[in-house]
């Protein structure tokens, strides 16, 4: 069971693998950033990649195998965001990565690299390889927005992708344009 990647960098992921923010870390770093947004008129945008094929790589192989794709992925999306964007995983199969700063347009940059990014990686195992078939939504801030009903346009922008076209896009929960 390995990951295979061609994008991979010579500074490799330290011993103890990428640390994520636990649910209620990310919930309380989620509120600490809406609160900052709130006093200085500033952005935030999330981004919510959920593996869809994750469950059957571990029905498959096991739930190693789970675990080492999801450390994976978060090392390589660690290295291409900024020292203080965060990741969390809110459930088992997503990541969240937390963009302070960044409106709807910017997080949809950021989303894009991702995509392309995580589109390289490819799961190893039993002499195969196979990508990694996700989902990834993008919920920017809204001034009424608590931490809760971020995550949830988050979830529900990657629903949405799902329902229509299938897995493996993005799809925006931004607010409108002022």
């Amino acid at each position: 069971m390995a990951a295979s990647d061609p994008n991979s960098r010579s500074d490799s992921l330290p011993a103890e693998g990428v640390a994520f923010l636990s649910a209620s870390a990310l919930a309380e770093r989620l509120d600490e950033e809406i609160r900052r947004a709130e006093r200085h008129g500033t952005q935030l945008s999330c981004l919510l990649l959920v593996i869809d094929n994750l469950e059957e790589f571990s029905r498959e192989h096991g739930s190693d195998l789970s675990e080492q794709t999801l450390a994976y992925v978060g090392g390589a999306l660690r290295r291409e965001l900024r020292r203080f964007d965060r990741i969390g995983r809110p459930a088992a199969e997503e990541l969240l990565i937390v963009l302070p700063g960044a409106d709807g347009p910017r997080g949809e940059m950021v989303a894009r690299r991702v995509l392309d990014r995580v589109r390289t990686i490819k799961v190893e195992a039993d002499g195969a390889r196979r990508p990694l078939r996700v989902s990834l939504g993008l919920a920017a801030w809204r001034s009424d927005s608590d931490p809760e009903q971020l995550l949830s346009r988050a979830r529900a922008a990657t629903r949405v992708r799902n329902g229509e076209n299938g897995a493996g896009g993005m799809v925006s929960a931004a607010p409108p344009a002022r």
